[in-house]
């Protein structure tokens, strides 16, 4: 008889990290591979960060600090929706996490009881619909196909509510696509969702900072004050920060639901490192400058979707934030590799691609919309340029 718990036939391990460890293991055992799997900026974190931590640890920061984060950090968090969003948080609506991840999953396993419906357009990222797996929710897919940018219409979102959706889920600057909601568009949704008030609005706002073409964020709380009070905002220091290791993610709401997820995180993790805490308090204290990085990533988008679409059979739209790309592969399904192999899916392409030029990416299956794949271009521009390359020759090759 297994030990292991039956709940764990409910979810896989995330693609993602998968993906970046195979990438990983194939340099290990001396293969030319590019990993364009791994989504976490490849420039340093601020020098202002990282000596805030050092200062916090010769100051003795090293014990535990309150389970939502001390008030310091959440008074920094609340400053900063003041700042940026125009949303009124106090310190007691706030909860710091060990990263967006956490947040999410603190969030659903909160609310979520068996049999309720979470919304998640697709493509998604990978964690949320196992997270809610793991609650014993229902996610409900809507697909949302290029000819729509990835977005989820208002139509869409009015036919997919039931009476047991308990949450409909926004990420915007979306992971894979890059795609991201106009002020417009959220309230276009926001209005399907003031006619429904047992739904709730959990939205990922962690790209918040990594924008171009002066394209405006907005998040839908902001955007439609009515519903502030069922809105869970979800936001870090990962991404515009060059912190994912630092592990800080927070989340704001109704204080009732940050309550609750308080107590889920007690009996987990508590509270993430206090010398991360301090870190994430410089980050969102200092300078807010992200122009020079995001030249630089919007400088690698372009070159990215223009090498891209020279290659044979692969459609790629120009996204408007994150630093990914969601091309489509369907034009080269049914062709035949040099070694004879029939290409069936978008995984037999990713595995194509790794095998054939050593390029890593993951499939677009693994984000509920196919046959696509995504890649990372939050790494050096000469490696970038390497790999486009090598996928323009891998499908050239194909027959």
């Amino acid at each position: 008889m297994s030990i292991l718990a039956s709940r764990l036939d409910r979810i896989q391990p995330s693609p993602t990290m998968a993906v970046t460890a195979r990438a990983r293991a194939l340099k290990a055992e001396g293969r030319d591979v590019i990993g364009l799997g791994a989504g976490e900026p490849d420039f340093d974190t601020p020098d202002h960060v990282k000596e805030a931590a050092a200062k916090a640890m010769a100051d003795g920061y090293t014990k535990y600090t309150d389970v939502p984060g001390s008030i310091e950090l959440r008074t920094a968090v609340a400053a900063k929706f003041q700042r940026e969003n125009d949303l009124t948080y106090e310190p007691g609506q706030i909860q710091v996490a060990c990263g967006g991840k956490q947040s999410i999953y603190n969030g659903i396993m909160a609310t979520v009881e068996t049999g309720d419906e979470v919304i998640i357009p697709a493509p998604y990222w990978v964690s949320y619909p196992d997270i809610v797996l793991l609650a014993e929710g229902t996610p409900v897919f809507v697909d949302c196909p290029a000819e729509n940018r990835f977005k989820m219409t208002p139509d869409q979102l009015e036919a997919a509510i039931t009476p047991k959706t308990k949450w409909v889920m926004l990420n915007s600057p979306s992971n894979p696509t890059g795609g991201a909601y106009t002020r417009a568009e959220l309230k276009a949704l926001a209005d399907v969702l003031l006619r429904h008030e047992h739904v709730w609005v959990m939205t990922d706002d962690i790209y918040e900072h990594v924008l171009y073409d002066d394209f405006e964020f907005s998040t839908i709380a902001q955007v439609e004050p009515g519903l502030y009070g069922r809105t869970l905002t979800l936001n870090g220091v990962s991404k515009a920060y060059a912190m994912t290791g630092w592990r800080v993610g927070y989340a704001a709401g109704p204080q009732d639901l940050i309550s609750a997820m308080n107590k889920i995180q007690s009996q987990s993790t508590s509270h993430t490192s206090s010398i991360s805490q301090a870190a994430a308090i410089a980050a969102l204290e200092g300078p807010q400058d992200f122009s020079a990085n995001n030249k630089i990533f919007k400088d690698r988008r372009d070159m990215v979707v223009s090498m891209l679409n020279q290659a044979t059979g692969i459609d790629c739209l120009t996204p408007e934030g994150a630093f990914y790309v969601y091309p489509s592969c369907a034009a080269n399904i049914g062709k035949t590799a040099p070694d004879g192999k029939t290409i069936e899916s978008d995984g037999d392409f990713c595995a194509y691609l790794l095998e054939a030029e050593g390029v890593a990416a993951v499939l677009g299956t693994a984000f509920g919309l196919a046959p696509h794949f995504r890649i990372s271009y939050a790494t050096a521009t000469e490696l970038l340029e390497d790999a486009c390359q090598r996928i323009q020759r891998a499908c050239a090759a194909l027959s």
